[in-house]
């Protein structure tokens, strides 16, 4: 049976930043962010060939062991064979190792590049699909559904397959960065959580989390108590005491403020009116950046100039 056919043009994508959990939602809400990787991908007569500018340029790997690469595969696969070869081209701009979901960005431009590639594509590859497909390759649906769908996401599993909604968050909503210097593996932050937690802590985590849907998409003056946590954050500050110590103080002074994903990142949400007052809180030791809401996810985009991406 003959295999796939697919575009002689290049395919150029572009994925959102995600910050998952946003205090009590663990492992089901997500939040698309204004910051973007792009990739630019062409099926070549052979071989691979790789060329990777800005975030982890000097030591992401050339080869097949990269994640997008992988993830580029496991989508050709699925539709029906692999190219004779790939040119590809990566703009970097999210943060590795920080929860801002940049294993996510990888693989869900892997996947809708190969879909973008391949003629036809979109009967064997839909949205759910996809959907599906990042969550195997992930592990998990909280990031790839953000940033596969943009907005406010939540996402669950059901019958072993990965299912989303998408939200619309709440214009007023400014998230403001904090980024550290130094990653934290995900497998760390991970480590760290109990296999028990008390029954009281679950209970609240389940208001703040419902209370959290209603704050994101209509009344933001309730993020304050929205975001509080007691599933995840408190038990992994030892991996991260700065950023533990940052979100303590954010909250005191009122802001709400959660870490970001696995962090180290602490993301706050602030407003139009208080945001320049929030980016001046935590010192000269972080990377403050105020980034807008992202309302599309991933995209494929007219194919840009060198000098665009």
């Amino acid at each position: 049976m003959a295999g796939p056919a697919f575009r002689a043009a290049a395919v150029r994508v572009r994925v959102p930043a995600t910050s998952a959990n946003l205090g009590p939602g663990f492992d089901a809400l997500g939040l698309a962010l204004g910051l973007y990787d792009d990739v630019v991908v062409r099926v070549a007569d052979s071989g691979l060939h790789i060329d990777i500018a800005g975030e982890g340029s000097e030591t992401l790997p050339r080869d097949e062991r990269h994640l997008l690469v992988r993830s580029l595969r496991t989508a050709f696969d699925l539709l029906g064979g692999q190219p004779r070869g790939l040119e590809i081209v990566c703009a970097n701009r999210i943060p590795h190792g920080r929860g801002l979901g940049s294993s996510s960005a990888a693989i869900c431009a892997g996947i809708v590049a190969a879909r973008a590639v391949t003629i036809g594509a979109e009967a064997k590859l839909d949205d759910t699909a996809l959907l599906e497909l990042a969550t195997e390759i992930e592990g998990h649906p909280d990031n790839v559904a953000a940033c596969l769908l943009g907005g406010f996401t939540l996402s669950w599993m059901e019958g072993g397959a990965a299912r989303a909604i998408r939200m619309e968050p709440a214009d007023s909503i400014v998230p403001v960065v904090f980024v550290p210097g130094k990653p934290v593996l995900t497998e760390t932050a991970r480590g760290l959580l109990p296999r028990t937690v008390p029954h009281v802590d679950a209970a609240t985590n389940a208001g703040r989390a419902a209370l959290l849907v209603e704050a994101m998409t209509r009344r933001p003056e309730l993020l304050l108590p929205a975001t509080e946590d007691r599933l995840h954050q408190e038990y992994r500050a030892p991996a991260m005491p700065e950023s533990a110590a940052l979100v303590e103080r954010l909250r005191a002074e009122g802001v709400p403020a959660v870490i970001s994903g696995a962090g180290p990142t602490v993301m706050a949400l602030a407003d139009a009116g208080t945001a320049d007052k929030v980016e001046a809180l935590a010192g000269a030791d972080w990377a403050a950046n105020r980034l807008s809401l992202d309302p599309q996810g991933a995209i494929v985009l007219p194919l840009a100039t060198s000098s665009d991406i």
